[in-house]
């Protein structure tokens, strides 16, 4: 039986994949919703959605939809975000117990004692953070446009950049930034994907193109071999979820190895089905993200569940510093 078959029995105990569809749109239709979907979702629910993409495109469609309810498929802080843009509309996340290992990695109250260490310094939060994080934040970025929003504070001011450690390194690199200090979070699933995995793939696939989220473990070895001339360096392609389809759409390689949430691989071949896509590392699957299934997408469109709330203050807070966000960088990649 498949994954769709073993996730619908208790709804009806029959496995009717164009039933499902048909079913969840019905539904969605009833409830006046919107289905958004990760990138790294399973890919039958990126296929029943109506927009995929990464979280910055997602938040941008949420603020802009005429729908009066956001399903959110994805982990938790994304769904908050979309609350926080859009905080008269109802948000559903099929499944709340869909964390984040990254956003949980620095608390508000961690952050306001980082603060206090540093008076005057620019607060700059990656988007994977929670609500109350957020709300402690002056800016908030994505991956694709980290290094536009650090570049825009003035550089005599002194930047706190949080959570993600590999991603803060990425961006003090680009940037040469000497007052760029750096929370040690990560996410486990990009910390995992680590440097000697990517020089065996990349060494038995000498042709392959490098996507490398910065995010990832591997980035600093990416470039490494880039230096040492074990990889050409054109070939080696630092990109957000969303860059990595513009990418996929442009490269003249056969092949790209990947080093991301493995569910982004579903959108890859969708976007370029002539290449050949392949995980640098195939364990590489967030069980968080892995838990919006097509079940947990129904009972949230029958039953309002599981319905996502920001206390007002926190929102109001938060909402500043990620429209400062959606201001910066260039629109459609995000995380």
């Amino acid at each position: 039986m498949t994954l769709q078959a073993e996730a619908l029995v208790p709804f009806g105990g029959v496995e009717p994949d164009a039933a499902w569809a048909d079913e969840v749109r019905r539904l969605a239709r009833q409830r006046d919703a919107v289905l958004l979907a990760h990138n790294y979702q399973l890919p039958e629910i990126q296929e029943i959605a109506d927009h995929t993409g990464d979280s910055l495109a997602l938040s941008r469609i949420a603020a802009g939809s005429d729908a009066a309810t956001i399903v959110f498929c994805g982990v938790h802080f994304m769904a908050e975000t979309a609350k926080i843009l859009s905080p008269d509309k109802t948000v559903l996340i099929p499944d709340a117990r869909a964390g984040c290992s990254l956003a949980d990695s620095i608390t508000a109250e961690q952050l306001r004692a980082w603060k206090a260490e540093h008076p005057g310094a620019v607060v700059v939060s990656y988007v994977n953070t929670t609500a109350e994080v957020k709300a402690e934040t002056d800016i908030c970025c994505t991956s694709s446009n980290a290094v536009d929003v650090v570049a825009s504070i003035p550089e005599d001011r002194e930047v706190l950049f949080c959570p993600d450690q590999f991603l803060g390194a990425h961006v003090k690199r680009i940037t040469g930034r000497r007052n760029l200090h750096i929370w040690a979070g990560e996410c486990h699933v990009h910390a995992g994907i680590n440097g000697p995995e990517l020089a065996e793939r990349a060494a038995a696939s000498p042709d392959a193109d490098l996507f490398i989220h910065p995010e990832c473990g591997c980035a600093t070895s990416a470039l490494y071999l880039a230096g040492e001339g074990a990889v050409e360096p054109e070939r080696v392609k630092i990109l957000s979820t969303g860059d990595m389809l513009h990418a996929a759409r442009e490269t003249k390689a056969t092949s790209v190895l990947v080093a991301t949430e493995v569910g982004m691989l579903h959108q890859l071949r969708k976007a370029a089905p002539e290449i050949d896509f392949r995980a640098v590392n195939d364990r590489a699957s967030c069980r968080y993200m892995k838990m919006i299934t097509p079940a947990a997408m129904l009972r949230s469109l029958r039953e309002g569940a599981d319905e996502v709330h920001v206390d007002a203050g926190t929102a109001e807070r938060a909402r500043a510093s990620v429209r400062r966000m959606i201001e910066i960088g260039q629109p459609g990649g995000g995380e």
